[in-house]
C-alpha cells in the first residue's frame, strides 16, 4: 500500500478545523472576545457541543477562557496568538465562499 504524501502536520491542522462547528467559532472569536451565550446565538449551535468544542480548543492552545470574578460569574473566550493565526486561513477562505458557494448549495 501506497504511503500517504501529505505531511501529518497539515493532516493533523486539516482534521483540527474540519472538526464540526471548529472553525465558525474561530472565525466568530476573530473579531474579540466572546461570551458563551453569544457564540452560542451566533452559530445556533446546542450549549453541549459548544462546550466540547471550547474544551478542545482550549486544550490545543487556540482559545483561552477569562474567568471575571463578579457576581454572576462572567466568563470570556478568546483567541490565542495560536489561534489568531487562523485569521489568513478563514478570511481567505470567506473571499472563496463569496466567489464560489452558492447559498442553495
Amino acid at each position: 500500500m501506497k504511503q500517504s504524501s501529505i505531511c501529518p502536520r497539515f493532516e493533523k491542522a486539516v482534521a483540527l478545523l474540519s472538526h464540526r462547528w471548529t472553525a465558525l467559532i474561530i472565525y466568530q472569536l476573530l473579531s474579540g472576545p466572546k461570551r458563551f451565550c453569544t457564540i452560542e446565538s451566533s452559530i445556533a449551535i446546542s450549549g453541549k457541543v459548544l462546550s466540547e468544542r471550547l474544551k478542545e480548543l482550549e486544550h490545543h492552545g487556540i482559545v483561552k477562557r477569562k474567568v471575571f470574578p463578579e457576581t454572576p460569574v462572567r466568563i470570556e473566550y478568546s483567541l490565542t496568538e495560536k489561534g489568531l493565526a487562523f485569521a489568513p486561513v478563514l478570511k481567505e477562505i470567506e473571499e472563496w465562499s463569496q466567489t464560489w458557494m452558492s447559498i442553495e448549495e
